[in-house]
């Protein structure tokens, strides 16, 4: 590929916690990256499982693999925030450890960001069940400003890369919330001027636990609208107006789910 592979280093933040019986696909599919001028920082925050070991055996046969262990659980926020601290690399990308990419995923999303000159990048993905079965494709917008991110919260966590010679990474500092602080974060990121490029190939596997449906959805309204309000410090009427377009496409988007 380009000079890019030479130098320009991705830093992949991957919070750990129980991801045991995922790990081995989700750190396999950065292994197979056609990209290899990357760093792994996996971030285990008190699995009760054998992740953290699981992890090291691996960061023993790959130096770019870099493990750290929290001595209290604080949560997917702390998680990140502790890797994206040691972190090295000019560009930020995270990864969840039951998630996967696609070998191309780094390679093709770092071109288009060259080519198209943007700082905040997604990709299209698929959704699929526990065990890895497929669900359907994800298509993502062109483009998304703070506007309309709240009003269409997009799942992209998995996908997103950010280019830190424009966006300071500071903005990357994830708030201390449980639930909903990729959000709250990408929110900052936008508030600052920078907008989300979708670029819409298939670069991703998303992992829904589906055991668990209904409860998900009630914790994803619980989570957005605390989002809203304490993170966001919206009005109630703002919030309640963002909240019906938040509804809006995520009834879309199920029905979308269910035609195909």
């Amino acid at each position: 590929m380009s000079e890019l592979n030479n130098d320009s280093l991705v830093s992949i933040i991957i919070p750990m916690y129980n991801c045991e019986p995922y790990f081995d696909e989700t750190i396999g599919s950065v292994l197979a990256q056609t990209y290899t001028n990357w760093e792994a920082i996996c971030v285990d925050d008190c699995s009760k499982d054998g992740s953290l070991d699981l992890a090291r055996k691996y960061a023993e046969q790959d130096p770019r693999i870099k493990v750290y262990a929290h001595e209290v659980n604080s949560g997917a926020f702390a998680a990140r925030n502790t890797a994206l601290s040691k972190c090295t690399g000019r560009y930020i990308a995270y990864l969840d450890s039951d998630d996967i990419w696609m070998p191309e995923k780094l390679e093709k999303q770092l071109k288009f960001m060259a080519e198209k000159n943007i700082d905040v990048c997604i990709t299209g993905y698929q959704t699929v069940e526990s065990d890895g079965a497929f669900r359907n494709n994800v298509k993502v917008p062109e483009r998304t400003n703070y506007k309309q991110m709240l009003s269409n919260t997009l799942t992209c966590t998995h996908t997103i890369v950010f280019d830190t010679k424009t966006v300071d990474p500071s903005l990357l500092v994830m708030p201390s919330i449980r639930a909903g602080q990729d959000l709250a974060t990408w929110l900052t990121v936008l508030k600052n001027g920078h907008d989300i490029y979708g670029m819409p190939d298939i670069m991703a596997k998303y992992r829904q636990h589906s055991k668990s449906i209904s409860s998900n959805k009630f914790k994803a309204v619980k989570r957005t609208w605390n989002v809203y309000r304490k993170i966001e410090k919206l009005s109630v009427f703002r919030s309640a107006y963002c909240f019906v377009g938040y509804a809006y496409h995520a009834v879309k988007k199920r029905l979308r789910q269910k035609q195909k």
